[in-house]
């Protein structure tokens, strides 16, 4: 038999859609097999596009406090995986794991970190929610800050620094902890030297991620280790300083790209050999102040066994001088088409594994359209004012990580660099930043500091077929103001009458044959009494249970979270399908659904197809 458990189906080998079982179980997370790479995206085992968003789960493991990982317990991992998938909206996190935890003494990594971290990670991936870890740092270590230091890092262990005989750390008149990267003496040449593998240091940190991986395999069910997707080797890499006659591109030609292939080879010795490596191009590389050539132009075709990963800030907005107001319409659809373009000119899929912006401090209030952008530019590289003319340049829908998820934010109580006199409660107790999208109430209950409207969000998680174009008007707020960037035109009144003020989702896809159904995450702001849908498929209101012959139906998300999917049956084979899904009319009458499909029908036949 073959279970396919994200894709509802319990099937035997070969069968064909009018055998599939009546039901969808929702107990089994995913469908037995792990993602793929496949024609510039990511693919599940039967065969559908596979859109990832989630957050960053979390920069507490950047901290001392529960020693270098997300959660101090298990039952606090559970609480944040139920209300990320319930609240959040997510199918997926990237799994921060330290170093310095990992191997504290070299050559011995330490079991229990890497027992407590797999525990962990199986509370999300028994949710439903697809993990990637990530070797984490930033300014290299914490340990080349000392106890008075305005600024700390996090990464190689103790004795990684010891080996190198630093200069004293200092930044010098530094704005933001960032500007350590490039103007601190003491976190460049750390850097420098383990790229260069001095003192052996690479090759430590490989033996250990080796280590690491292959924990993790043996010690999670083969059903859960099919929910691992990849494994991010380092966060946000950078030369430190580069050698003579060196440059951002041909560091990562010779240094960077080079690690990334003993880094493979240290998966694939660890039993991950179908699951791709999620690699990291200079930090700069696509940053909107500061831009390095790059993004990995000479490592040739990626193929099916890497993934091109990438992050992307507004360091523009971030800092509160170089942009005045907020960011508007289409602000990001260049920046992260840039993504896609060079995603696919390597031969693979794209994962932006961090996007965000403070929620706190003097640019706190542009984080509502700031975010909105980078969601919009996720969604599509098409602005929302021309998306309805140009819905078929839209390209394929990005993966994405928000930085982050950490339910103790505002609840800390880390000795920054091991400080008694400095204790860190506020924010996100790491360098002045606040980026958490949750945090915990009085009574423990994990509760948004965003706008739910923004993070909790329709998108195609599973398409069967190829995905055309998709938008998603969410209606965020900024303070009083609904943001309306997407509005249906009024060349389409039917339609546009039926969304109303309310969101409104738009999926344009071409089927491939595929038995599963397309899946869309509807979120808590649509309840499946009050939400339309109008397809190509047929017209619904309060869409039904899933039966195999139902078309368009609703049925549960996995991992019993109580979080919800849309399913559109369509098994057969390069046909342009559409389907409109929207909480904005509240029991429309069969002839305004009728007008509705009449015109998008017209619509995508002309627009998309």
């Amino acid at each position: 038999m073959v279970l396919c458990g994200l894709c509802g189906f319990l099937t035997a080998a070969g069968s064909t859609a009018a055998t599939a079982a009546a039901a969808i179980p929702d107990s089994l997370p995913f469908d037995g097999t792990a993602l793929t790479v496949s024609g510039g995206r990511f693919v599940d085992g039967n065969g559908r596009e596979v859109v990832l968003r989630g957050y960053n789960v979390s920069g507490e493991t950047k901290l001392a406090e529960n020693k270098g990982l997300p959660f101090a317990s298990v039952a606090d991992a559970r609480k944040s995986a139920t209300a990320l998938r319930a609240l959040g909206g997510g199918n997926s996190v990237r799994f921060l794991l330290s170093w310095a935890y990992a191997e504290p003494v070299r050559g011995q990594v330490d079991a229990g970190y890497l027992a407590a971290a797999t525990d962990q990670m199986r509370a999300f991936l028994d949710a439903g929610i697809r993990v990637y870890p990530d070797f984490h740092q930033d300014l290299y270590s914490r340990w080349l800050f000392n106890q008075g230091s305005w600024y700390t890092g996090d990464g190689a262990p103790e004795w990684a620094v010891q080996l190198g005989g630093y200069p004293s750390e200092s930044c010098g008149i530094c704005l933001l902890w960032g500007q350590n990267i490039t103007q601190n003496r003491a976190v460049k040449a750390a850097q420098h030297d383990f790229w260069h593998n001095d003192h052996g240091l690479q090759d430590s940190f490989l033996a250990m991620a080796e280590k690491t991986m292959a924990h993790i395999r043996t010690h999670l069910t083969a059903e859960q280790f099919a929910g691992v997707l990849g494994f991010d080797p380092y966060n946000e890499p950078y030369a430190g300083a580069y050698d003579s006659g060196q440059n951002s591109r041909t560091w990562e030609r010779d240094l960077l790209w080079p690690f990334y292939v003993k880094f493979r080879a240290r998966m694939d010795a660890a039993g991950w050999t179908d699951k791709p490596a999620l690699v990291e191009p200079n930090l700069f590389w696509n940053g909107n102040v500061s831009k390095e050539e790059g993004g990995l132009l000479d490592a040739g075709t990626l193929g099916s066994r890497y993934v091109f990963n990438t992050h992307f800030y507004d360091q523009k907005a971030i800092s509160g001088i170089l942009m005045w107001g907020n960011a508007a319409d289409g602000q990001y659809v260049s920046d992260l088409g840039t993504v896609r373009d060079r995603a696919l000119a390597a031969g693979t899929t794209a994962l932006v594994s961090e996007f965000g912006h403070p929620l706190n401090g003097s640019t706190a209030g542009k984080a509502p359209t700031v975010l909105k952008a980078m969601y919009q530019g996720l969604d599509s590289r098409v602005k929302g004012a021309n998306w309805w003319a140009n819905p078929a340049t839209s390209g394929p829908v990005l993966s994405g990580s928000q930085w982050q998820w950490d339910i103790y934010q505002g609840r800390h109580h880390e000795l920054m660099n091991d400080n008694p006199g400095k204790v860190l409660t506020t924010g996100d107790a790491w360098n002045d930043e606040d980026l958490s999208a949750v945090r915990l109430d009085d009574a423990g209950t994990v509760t948004l500091r965003q706008d739910a409207r923004l993070l909790d969000r329709i998108y195609p998680s599973a398409t069967s077929g190829t995905t055309v174009a998709f938008t998603y008007e969410d209606r965020s707020r900024d303070g009083s103001t609904t943001l309306t960037w997407n509005p249906v035109p009024a060349s389409l009144p039917a339609t546009k009458q039926l969304v109303g003020s309310g969101q409104y989702g738009l999926l344009v896809w071409r089927s491939n044959g595929g038995a599963a159904p397309t899946e869309l995450h509807l979120p808590a702001s649509f309840p499946t009494a009050t939400t339309t849908v109008v397809s190509d498929l047929g017209t619904v209101y309060a869409p039904p249970a899933y039966t195999a012959d139902t078309k368009i139906a609703v049925a549960a998300e996995p991992g019993g979270t109580g979080s919800r999917r849309l399913l559109l049956g369509a098994p057969d084979s390069g046909v342009l399908h559409y389907a409109l899904v929207t909480n904005g009319a509240g029991a429309p009458s069969a002839t305004q659904l009728a007008a509705a499909r009449t015109e998008l029908s017209a619509w995508a036949a002309q627009k998309a197809g």
